[in-house]
């Protein structure tokens, strides 16, 4: 890949999820049709293990099922218990434990004592840092951050905590609010394919009409590569006419909001400032809380 930094691996857990009804699982693991061509294929915790150990991403997932929502109490607490199984199996089939970082995946739906049990029984087993799953999969916001308050007291405080796919700007500093160290979440080159900038004054959607003759940078108050050197116009041309160049520049943009957002965050935090920031920071972006 020539990336002179960090790599993180998922383990197929959501990419699973994301199939529905073209998957099977059991306790051995997911059998699933490709989506591409129809063809057959199977992962266990054991092959996700495998893969990733020849990856050799800095950091690697454990194999878990994330349940969508809404799901039932019985449904969830046997797919947290099966995750949890395979986790161990994960643990045990790792093979570069001193390369490559295995995070146990927290799962239990939106039952804050399924949240509870999973994160206990993982911490059990030693893990290097630990994920919390199966979050943003259609619950209101207030909801994911109840489950939050429910599950990250149960971590280790020395420990990273991960929650995955989650990018919004509020979601981000609720997640830190709560105790979270990293996110991930492919919302800054989703919404860029779509025409659609992050910005500090909340989101610009270039393609439309009222930009075709805005020669303004997208964001004055940043500093990326996108608004030192093209307009809104000019984005929403190329935007319009599918040139990929306008992908490009929307996701460098993206991006530097986000990692610019997330520099000021530790800088909030630092001074104690971090709610007061939140609130300042939902009322200039156009959030209502």
């Amino acid at each position: 890949m020539n990336w002179d930094r960090a790599i993180l691996t998922d383990s197929g857990g959501f990419q699973v999820f994301s199939l529905g009804e073209l998957r099977k699982i059991s306790e051995e693991g997911v059998e699933f049709k490709s989506h591409l061509d129809g063809s057959k294929h199977f992962i266990s915790p054991e092959k996700a293990m495998e893969i990733q150990n020849d990856l050799g991403a800095d950091i690697i997932m454990a194999f878990d099922e994330c349940v969508g929502h809404p799901a039932t109490y019985e449904y969830t607490r046997e797919s947290m218990e099966m995750t949890t199984r395979w986790a161990k199996r994960c643990k045990e089939a790792h093979k570069n434990t001193d390369k490559q970082g295995l995070f146990g995946i927290v799962q239990g739906g939106v039952y804050a004592d399924l949240r509870e049990k999973s994160a206990k029984d993982l911490v059990s087993l030693d893990f290097p840092g630990y994920a919390i799953g199966g979050l943003a999969v259609g619950e209101p916001k207030e909801v994911m951050c109840e489950v939050l308050d429910a599950t990250v007291k149960f971590l280790p405080k020395d420990k990273p905590r991960y929650l995955m796919g989650v990018g919004t700007p509020d979601y981000l500093i609720e997640g830190v609010l709560r105790g979270i160290d990293m996110f991930d979440c492919v919302l800054p080159t989703r919404v860029a394919r779509n025409g659609t900038a992050l910005t500090w004054s909340g989101k610009v959607v270039v393609r439309n009409k009222e930009y075709e003759r805005d020669f303004s940078a997208l964001d004055n108050k940043c500093d990326c590569y996108t608004c030192k050197n093209y307009t809104r116009s000019y984005i929403r041309h190329l935007v319009k006419t599918n040139e990929i160049l306008g992908d490009r520049l929307l996701s460098i943009h993206n991006l530097r909001f986000l990692t610019k957002l997330m520099e000021r965050v530790k800088i909030e935090i630092e001074a104690d400032n971090l709610l007061n920031f939140r609130n300042e920071f939902y009322k200039e972006y156009g959030y209502e809380d």
